[in-house]
């Protein structure tokens, strides 16, 4: 079930584009007139942001039956939804409830594709998203990649503690920033951003939760996972890669023996998944047109 945060983002969002008034479907389309409609996908994939394109539908008086179901692979021309109700509210609802669909199932796809690649070297990986989402469209992205199979990582600031390296310059040492980290919350998992094996063996000793190699090479994860393991420091913390990392090289990560690989790739670089809304016929014109086709606008 869609969650009030969520709601209350899409009607903003139907707010913003509509503004006082769709004048072009009212000064064009009856007021009465009914029309029925489909939602059609133009690649395949996985399917996302059903249940917000069902909303922003339905908030402006749309009857909605989804045809696929969420985290569903998807050809091309594949029915999403069928759509029936007031012209009007069809219209005025399709570019956000497509943008709904199309960015979140394309963040589906990504993350599906990352998730497949990182499992066929270790079925327990865990792939993460990052922080890098649209402004304002975080609840949204991270949702997707859920849906696309794996995990949203931190939502906000206040998720965990995570020291990146410009606390540690600022504060001067792993070991100090691990310390000042953990007056923050007994609640709370710390994780340290090191780039080298040596820095990660230090916040390991320093007690953190997960250690994170950002913008390090494979090899040197690798180097990072193996000191660890010398020193029986693997089993008390989790091993993180992140940093650039996305299809042509997540592998290579992944059998470094890293516990969790984190991207912004689903959420930062991969597009949008293509569909497009087909008005199929309607009532209430003075003209009863055949077949048509009512591009996305």
């Amino acid at each position: 079930m869609i969650s009030p945060a969520a709601r209350m983002k899409i009607r903003e969002m139907l707010e913003e584009d509509i503004g006082f008034a769709d004048v072009t479907s009212e000064a064009v389309v009856p007021a009465r007139a009914r029309a029925k409609a489909e939602i059609v996908t133009r690649q395949p994939g996985i399917l996302a942001g059903v249940e917000e394109a069902t909303f922003a539908f339905e908030e402006l008086g749309v009857h909605v039956k989804a045809v696929k179901t969420e985290g569903e692979s998807i050809k091309e021309g594949n029915v999403v939804m069928r759509l029936g109700g007031r012209a009007n509210g069809i219209f005025a609802a399709e570019r956000v409830a497509l943008n709904l669909l199309m960015r979140m199932s394309g963040v589906a796809t990504a993350t599906r594709e990352l998730v497949d690649r990182a499992k066929k070297i270790n079925p327990n990986v865990i792939v993460a998203a990052t922080r890098k989402t649209l402004p304002r469209f975080s609840y949204f992205d991270k949702r997707a990649v859920r849906l696309g199979g794996g995990d949203p990582h931190r939502f906000r600031l206040d998720d965990c503690v995570l020291v990146k390296s410009p606390h540690i310059k600022l504060i001067g040492s792993v070991r100090k920033a691990v310390k000042q980290a953990k007056r923050a919350s007994f609640s709370k998992k710390i994780e340290v951003e090191v780039n080298n094996a040596k820095d990660a063996l230090e916040a390991a000793r320093a007690g953190v939760d997960i250690v994170m190699l950002d913008n390090a090479a494979p090899a040197e994860v690798k180097r990072a996972v193996e000191l660890l393991k010398r020193e029986g420091l693997r089993e008390q913390v989790l091993v993180e890669a992140s940093g650039g990392i996305g299809p042509s090289n997540i592998a290579s990560y992944v059998a470094a023996g890293v516990d969790i690989v984190s991207s912004s790739y689903m959420t930062f670089r991969a597009p949008a998944l293509d569909m497009n809304l087909e008005v199929l016929g309607g009532k209430g014109f003075k003209t009863t047109a055949g077949r048509g086709q009512q591009k996305s606008r």
